[in-house]
């Protein structure tokens, strides 16, 4: 009687298998144009650009900031970024979900570090007149980003006017404008 039981229990063992990648597989990092009206760029070291990180769980991203630049408010679904100034002074700033939405900030200078917890909302602006640039590191080979202004005013298909004006509580004309802009 131990004897097929043992065998059962060995088979169910052996035939085990264990999977260790990111949720999703979508890319979506985002680069930006530094001469854009957010004046900033990003550029990726990810799975993408060096294959022998895949399975790693860690991706860069070189941040540059034209005076005043900003890099908008996103998220990242897969990721925590441990962010460093290595240039300039920047603020950067998370919002803590519901309740109460409160946001965190910080100006960092050269040689700072800030780390923005996975999912949350942040964003980094460069409150100086000179450039700035800073390097991310982040706990996954495909850390995805959504940028929160382009996801609300430029989706494809747009969201609708009435459900974007009740929302954010202006006028269909105000959705308009915005939504021009993306």
């Amino acid at each position: 009687m131990d004897g097929p039981i043992i065998f059962l229990a060995l088979v169910a063992l052996a035939s085990t298998a264990a999977m260790a990648s990111d949720p999703s597989q979508l890319q979506d990092f985002c680069v930006a144009d530094k001469n854009s009206a957010g004046g900033s760029s990003v550029t990726p070291v990810a799975v993408d650009q060096i294959p022998g990180l895949n399975t790693l769980g860690i991706s860069l991203a070189r941040l540059d900031f034209a005076p005043y630049g900003l890099i908008p408010l996103h998220t990242h679904p897969r990721a925590t970024e441990l962010f460093t100034v290595l240039e300039g002074s920047i603020l950067v700033g998370f919002i803590m979900s519901n309740p109460g939405n409160k946001q965190f900030t910080k100006v960092l200078n050269k040689g700072d570090v800030f780390v923005f917890p996975q999912e949350l909302i942040h964003y980094q602006y460069n409150i100086g007149a000179t450039s700035a640039f800073a390097i991310s590191g982040l706990s996954s080979q495909n850390p995805g980003v959504i940028l929160v202004p382009n996801a609300v005013f430029g989706s494809t298909p747009p969201i609708s006017d009435e459900v974007l004006a009740k929302a954010f509580q202006v006028s269909k004309q105000t959705v308009d404008m915005i939504q021009a802009k993306f």
